[in-house]
């Protein structure tokens, strides 16, 4: 019993690690993608290293507020007046974190456009996971039909066996 404990928490765990390494990969490519089109803007062919390593470092600590603590909102399977809040908090927080580090060179414009991206990547990322949730959801539902087809052949040859 405790070894199946145990094993179901190292199991929570890993689901958890698998969420969050998603999420942070995720949002580092929104973040790094907007940052390089600054930068390219700019005509700065080069992106800090430095940056980069805040990024993704702060999506992985977003990543596991947002699946620790704000209940996976951007998973959702409605978009309702929490989940808003939680994306504009996310939001915020990525916004603060960026004009701090310098990330944009504490233009308040290019802020405000990232946040805006960043809500737009929520949306899209909303929409994203909806429609893969109908995709399992119909592989799961043609997987039961096969099943309960297999399991009508079996009983049907078992009877006529007898």
């Amino acid at each position: 019993m405790h070894k199946q404990r145990r094993v179901e928490r190292f199991r929570k765990y890993l689901d958890t690690e698998v969420q969050v390494e998603y999420k942070a990969c995720l949002y580092f490519f929104c973040i790094l993608f907007f940052y390089c089109c600054y930068l390219l803007f700019q005509q700065v062919y080069a992106a800090s290293i430095l940056h980069m390593a805040e990024m993704i470092f702060s999506a992985y600590v977003i990543g596991y507020i947002q699946v620790c603590l704000l209940g996976n909102f951007d998973e959702a399977e409605r978009f309702g007046a929490r989940e808003l809040l939680s994306a504009m908090g996310c939001t915020a927080v990525y916004a603060l974190l960026s004009y701090v580090c310098g990330w944009f060179d504490k233009k308040i414009g290019v802020t405000i456009g990232f946040a805006a991206f960043l809500l737009i990547g929520y949306g899209g990322l909303l929409l994203v996971n909806k429609i893969k949730r109908g995709t399992e959801t119909r592989k799961l539902n043609e997987m039961l039909r096969v099943y309960k087809k297999g399991e009508e052949e079996r009983k049907e040859n078992v009877g006529e066996s007898d």
